[in-house]
């Protein structure tokens, strides 16, 4: 029953689109996540990716290394040139401890093309679920035996967005592909992120804590946004900020999870103070873990 609460650089400095927070030191993002009390970090593309010259930055600021996201193409690569692809990156998060990996087939996908609507995404056909499946498991079996589990990540813009999506990748891959729970994403893709934490209580290995606005939501449904605008316009914001009922999420999570608990708020660092709702982020989410009945590893 004991989780421990981390964050991710997004807030600071945006992977997917690079002026967002692109003047801003890596050094300030690891200070301020540790100020606001976090004790880990996910990658972000301003860290160094050899171990040895990342182990000591993080140490300096008392932070773990959580996790990473892996981009990968399965429905272009072959199970042998996907290992070989993420290796380097498997074998960062192997060496500085990282229990999972952050996943997404981002085959195909339009989250980072700001000129590309949410409605354009690519969708996997009915047929095509089986052998992806049976390619992710080779995955995560492969990984499972580095130490590092699959973590997958449903996201906005890719394959794997909707809840009946999430329900396909389930059915279709074996217990080294486990998920990653956002509850940002799947708000936002209409689904039921606590109805998923229920389903799916024994997959579950990853969680990332977002909140969405409510009516920057409609906007970027009734609009058909593209997701970069969405995370420009406010779509995102930390937990405790917005319209998602997390309670009644944590109390879905089955209280065995013993993993990170990430606030992953994509947001413009220009309009949010990237400090300041670190620290809402922070206290907001130790409040709905601990009230659900998680203790918070310090």
């Amino acid at each position: 029953m004991t989780v421990t609460l981390g964050t991710n650089p997004i807030a600071w400095s945006n992977d997917d689109l690079l002026e967002l927070g692109g003047e801003t030191p890596l050094e300030t993002c690891l200070s301020e996540a540790r100020e606001a009390g976090f004790t880990g970090i996910e990658l972000g593309n301003k860290f160094p990716r050899q171990a040895d010259k990342l182990r000591p930055i993080l140490e300096a600021h008392r932070l773990s290394l959580i996790s990473g996201w892996y981009s990968a193409n399965l429905l272009d690569r072959s199970v042998e040139e996907e290992i070989a692809a993420m290796e380097p990156h498997l074998a960062l998060l192997a060496a500085l401890g990282c229990k999972v990996m952050v996943f997404c087939d981002t085959s195909g996908a339009v989250h980072g093309d700001r000129g590309t609507p949410l409605s354009q995404r690519p969708i996997l056909p009915e047929d095509a679920w089986p052998e992806f499946g049976r390619k992710l498991t080779e995955v995560g079996d492969h990984m499972a035996k580095r130490g590092v589990r699959l973590a997958y990540h449903h996201h906005m813009g890719t394959l794997v967005q909707s809840e009946a999506e999430v329900d396909l990748l389930m059915q279709h891959t074996g217990l080294s592909v486990g998920l990653l729970l956002d509850s940002g994403h799947m708000t936002v893709a209409g689904g039921d992120p606590a109805a998923l934490a229920k389903r799916y209580a024994s997959r579950i290995n990853h969680v990332h804590a977002k909140d969405v606005r409510r009516d920057v939501l409609q906007k970027v449904l009734d609009e058909d946004w593209s997701f970069l605008d969405g995370v420009i316009g406010g779509l995102f914001t930390v937990p405790g900020d917005g319209m998602i009922d997390f309670p009644r999420i944590f109390d879905a999570l089955p209280k065995s999870y013993t993993g990170w608990m990430v606030v992953e708020a994509e947001q413009d660092p220009a309009k949010a103070h990237p400090l300041t709702y670190a620290r809402l982020g922070y206290r907001n989410l130790w409040k709905r873990a601990t009230g659900a009945g998680f203790e918070v590893k310090s």
